[in-house]
């Protein structure tokens, strides 16, 4: 079993009880680096970051799960890590995305929907010399590279 897979297992285990938190990723960098994201319906507080961060790092070093150094980090996700899960997904409807197509082509749009086949964003249609109008398209999962949120200063 790959450290990351291990290192799932742990996180799974540590929040089994907290059905609000979720594992987003674990990527373990040939630098050394293990980097742990999860996150929360509402978020993720640095108490449980820091929980999770004990629990992993105590169970690898009990069981010498990595030969050389490491360094463990557990986070959430930053605003411009690109989303996932479906939980990821449902957390930030009503917010803008932009969605990169696997054909490489982009759409901007406010995440209206989500579920586990499909997201759909309302998006701005312009025609020149008309006044804009909204429109929902439905895009299925297995044709999205990547999703951002976009952050709006205004």
């Amino acid at each position: 079993m790959s450290v990351e897979q291990q290192v799932k297992n742990l996180v799974e285990e540590k929040i089994s009880d907290r059905p609000d938190l979720f594992l987003v990723d674990v990527k373990m960098h040939p630098n050394g680096n293990l980097i742990v994201l999860v996150d929360g319906d509402q978020g993720i507080g640095i108490q449980d970051c820091a929980a999770i961060s004990r629990h992993v790092g105590f169970h690898l070093e009990e069981n010498n799960v990595i030969e050389q150094a490491y360094n463990l980090e557990v986070s959430s996700p930053g605003i411009d890590f690109p989303l996932k899960s479906v939980r990821q997904y449902q957390k930030n409807i009503g917010r803008n995305l932009l969605v990169t197509l696997n054909d490489g082509s982009k759409k901007e749009g406010k995440l209206i929907a989500a579920d586990e086949e499909n997201i759909t964003i309302e998006e701005k249609i312009a025609v020149k010399g008309k006044k804009a109008t909204f429109e929902a398209v439905q895009l299925p999962q297995n044709l999205l590279q990547e999703a951002i949120v976009l952050i709006s200063f205004k």
